[in-house]
């Protein structure tokens, strides 16, 4: 189903696909590395990169999320983009600026990111995506934008990625940690923003306030990790989310997502799916009815969320 994102007019589907764990071999989703089955060098990854994203747009996905810290993500994106013959008026695409990526393609490195909210890192970086992406690039945020990060009241940044809406690129932010929801009633303090990506599943339900005020306000609202890194798929193994499966005739990851498109100020909640049978067990979400109140009792203290999510495993 096409709807807009936000005021933007952006066209976007209420699925999108994230490619997180899509361009680089080593991610924190649960069971990361057998969905890889080894396939881990570049052109292997590309190929299967393809074939999710061909699937996601034969299923009817038209958003597709990347960012500069995924890896090859971007460039994987661009290449599919350049093979379909794919522009704006087919799909719409959002990246992020703000990490970059340090793993060199191992999956042991000791730091597989550094984050850098500076004006000159978003100079760089949108450089970068530009070249991968070109004018087909929709949205731009800032990564996990956060209180203490100082970014939200850094003049220059706010002046630049003013001077990149200008050019026709929306813009927004990602948000992540406790906090979400302090840091996203800054940015609408702020005012500059066009589209929101935050954290919320079943487990983590504690931006909801401050996104539904997001979106009446206007601003687009994605939804990233709506599986919890795969907490929330039979990876996971959560005997009411299981039970709640059950009685639906379906998969548990399927319950999760029609959860969070259940809530009337979502536009996109994002797949992050590794494979063609994970996206398609995904998607199914768009047929379900779900009311997220028999599943209350998931709902973690979000300390302790974020502080499981700190300590997952890369792969």
């Amino acid at each position: 189903m096409i709807t807009t994102l936000g005021n933007t007019g952006l066209r976007v589907t209420r699925i999108g696909l994230g490619l997180a764990a899509l361009g680089r071999p080593g991610y924190i989703t649960l069971g990361h590395a057998a969905d890889l089955a080894g396939n881990t060098d570049v052109a292997s990854m590309e190929r299967g990169a393809h074939e999710v994203l061909d699937a996601a747009y034969a299923g009817g996905v038209r958003y597709f999320d990347a960012a500069r810290s995924y890896g090859k993500a971007e460039a994987f994106l661009g290449s599919w983009l350049d093979a379909r013959g794919f522009g704006r008026e087919d799909v719409t695409v959002g990246s992020k600026w703000g990490y970059a990526y340090t793993a060199d393609w191992r999956v042991d490195a000791e730091v597989n990111e550094v984050k850098d909210l500076t004006a000159a890192t978003f100079r760089r970086q949108l450089a970068e995506t530009r070249e991968l992406l070109g004018d087909r690039l929709c949205l731009y945020e800032i990564h996990s934008a956060t209180l203490d990060s100082g970014v939200l009241d850094d003049r220059e940044v706010l002046d630049e990625l003013t001077a990149l809406r200008s050019t026709g690129v929306f813009i927004g932010l990602t948000t992540t940690g406790p906090e979400q929801g302090a840091t996203i009633e800054r940015a609408l303090e702020v005012g500059r923003f066009d589209v929101v990506q935050s954290t919320w599943n079943l487990l983590e339900r504690s931006a909801g306030p401050a996104l539904a005020a997001a979106r009446a306000a206007g601003i687009g609202v994605i939804i990233k990790e709506a599986l919890a890194n795969g907490r929330l798929t039979t990876r996971g193994d959560v005997p009411e989310l299981a039970a709640a499966a059950r009685d639906a005739d379906t998969t548990p990851d399927a319950v999760a997502l029609a959860a969070v498109l259940a809530q009337p100020w979502v536009d996109v909640a994002l797949s992050g799916a590794a494979t063609v049978p994970e996206l398609q067990s995904n998607l199914a979400a768009l047929a379900l009815e779900v009311d997220p109140g028999r599943l209350d009792g998931l709902v973690e203290d979000p300390d302790v969320y974020w502080e499981t999510r700190s300590k997952l495993p890369w792969n």
